[in-house]
């Protein structure tokens, strides 16, 4: 087993990630003037690094709400982008799950008002494109959120010079105020606490949509989870939510692994010492599913073995920019076991957000149990130094 964190530079300060394409030469969207005053942001400029920004935020425009931020988890697709596996050219605000309060909408938006309590959904769909009136929006094509710009190209954040300052994943939350596409912005019920609401934006629904929307496990089906950070919790408590059993749960870190008994797994191994892949084999004849929530190209390549024939391994961590990996190809097709590519659970945010929010306020999530720490926003970086040393299970800033 490779380590649930894989070995990383120290939060760097790099003029080494100026990989990938030229910056384009977009501007900041232009529709609206500055709504306030500067305020503090998390930014991650490849020229400097991992800092704090004043940065300037634009009033909304049209089909735009703008938020105030109350509290942003801090997820390993962040830090992704700080150690550099994926690399950016231009200065980013970090941070993409994330609740607050609509405190502002532009013209033509009808889903949410002033007041509302709101969860930011990083995969905002164009809701136009084939695979969105498909009812695929998670694989939606007409998206700008993995360019990190708003629909229009543009960023709603200038710097104290005028300099464009893009939103990571389209959000951009480690800051105290944001606007965001309507579509981003998913009303919830008052009662829920902003922590909870902000891991519903990305890990919670990322993995539990892994097992009901992804995978579609069915009750008595047999399934092992390897990595129990947020999402990989996530993935066991949707296991439990839908009657798998046996639930398996694989981590090097102990008290991620009691975490992952009292969500629902029935066993719990420690990667180190564990070949997890015989162990299924011996112990369950094959896993119906082996769930990777790591992004680690090494443990991905040992799934198939841990699979019964018509097993499916389903991928749910996101590996490094460009990484590859190799299967013993005649044992998939001879076997009929299958690879599950898995984006943000295969979910649609504004249906499957306010129904996760349901089930914890009914009591049946523990999603409680997640949120390791709280922080201020000027703690980040202590809070990536708690992701990196899987310190914890999930940080959320306060702005």
């Amino acid at each position: 087993m490779t380590r649930e964190t894989p070995e990383t530079p120290e939060i760097p300060a790099p003029s080494a990630h100026r990989s990938g394409p030229p910056a384009p030469s977009l501007p900041p969207s232009p529709s609206s003037p500055p709504s306030a005053s500067l305020s503090p942001a998390v930014v991650f400029d490849p020229e400097s690094g991992l800092g704090s920004r004043e940065v300037a935020l634009r009033a909304a425009g049209p089909g735009e709400v703008e938020i105030e931020v109350r509290a942003a988890g801090v997820c390993h697709s962040d830090l992704h982008i700080v150690t550099g596996d994926w690399p950016t050219d231009r200065p980013l605000v970090l941070g993409h799950e994330a609740a607050g309060v609509v405190t502002g909408v532009g013209a033509g938006v009808a889903s949410v008002r002033p007041g509302d309590h709101v969860v930011l959904s990083w995969f905002a769909p164009c809701r136009r494109c084939r695979k969105c009136v498909a009812g695929a929006a998670w694989l939606c094509t007409g998206t700008k959120a993995v360019g990190n710009t708003l629909p229009d190209g543009g960023t709603p954040f200038t710097d104290a010079q005028g300099g464009a300052v893009w939103p990571y994943l389209g959000l951009g939350a480690f800051t105290n105020r944001l606007v965001v596409p309507e579509t981003a912005a998913v009303k919830v019920p008052e009662e829920l606490p902003f922590g909870i609401g902000a891991l519903l934006g990305c890990s919670i629904t990322t993995g539990i949509g892994a097992v009901m929307n992804t995978a579609r496990v069915r009750p008595g089906e047999s399934a092992v989870v390897i990595g129990t950070g947020g999402v990989g919790l996530s993935v066991v408590m949707g296991l439990r939510l839908v009657g798998a059993d046996p639930v398996v749960a694989v981590d090097l870190s102990l008290e991620r692994l009691a975490v992952a008994e009292r969500f629902g797994a029935t066993h719990t191994l420690d990667g180190a010492g564990t070949d997890v892949a015989a162990w299924c084999r011996e112990e369950l004849g094959g896993a119906d599913f082996a769930f990777e929530a790591i992004g680690s190209p090494a443990v991905i390549e040992t799934l198939p073995a841990m699979l019964t024939p018509g097993g499916a391994a389903v991928l749910v961590g996101m590996a490094p920019s460009g990484a590859t990996g190799s299967f013993d190809l005649f044992d998939l097709a001879d076997q009929g076991k299958r690879i599950l590519g898995c984006n943000y659970g295969s979910s649609i945010g504004e249906i499957d957000i306010p129904k996760l929010a349901r089930l914890y306020l009914a009591g049946r999530l523990p999603l409680d149990d997640l949120i390791g720490a709280t922080r201020p926003l000027s703690e980040a970086r202590a809070a990536f130094e708690d992701l990196r040393s899987n310190t914890g299970v999930r940080t959320v800033l306060e702005p």
